[in-house]
């Protein structure tokens, strides 16, 4: 499966902070999510860290360059909506995150290691642990 490169899906979120930085009018139809639980959302936010790209293995380098060109991917899973089943990351609609491999050398199957990027340029998230933390990437370090 293939996507175009990240800065031409920013999709409905960033229509509406267009919208917002003109002056536009800007209609929202959803409803208002209930307000989460103050330890739940703490423990979400302290889970998701920090890392500077220049720290990320050479395989995460090599997924995230094939995210910029949009693919060919090595597997098939690749490109695939990442649900955040997990509650880890920031909430969002269904389908604003995506998944990719990050090849683990010595594995004999995909591995543990995943960049899940978001909707907006450069939000790629890393896991070397399979979804059970994430880093946000820092691309200007």
């Amino acid at each position: 499966m293939t996507f175009p490169p990240r800065w031409t899906r920013i999709g409905a979120a960033g229509a509406l902070a267009a919208a917002m930085l003109v002056g536009g009018p800007a209609l929202t139809t959803a409803a208002a999510a209930p307000a989460a639980h103050p330890a739940a959302a703490a423990a979400r936010i302290a889970a998701v860290g920090d890392i500077c790209a220049s720290a990320l293995p050479p395989e995460a380098h090599d997924t995230l360059d094939l995210i910029e060109q949009g693919g060919p991917y090595p597997y098939p899973q690749d490109g695939t909506v990442f649900e955040n089943r997990e509650g880890i990351l920031p909430d969002h609609e269904q389908g604003y995150y995506h998944e990719y491999t990050v090849e683990t050398p010595g594995s004999e199957d995909r591995g543990a290691r995943r960049i899940v990027t978001g909707e907006q340029e450069a939000e790629d998230y890393y896991t070397a642990d399979h979804y059970a933390s994430f880093d946000l990437v820092d691309h200007t370090c």
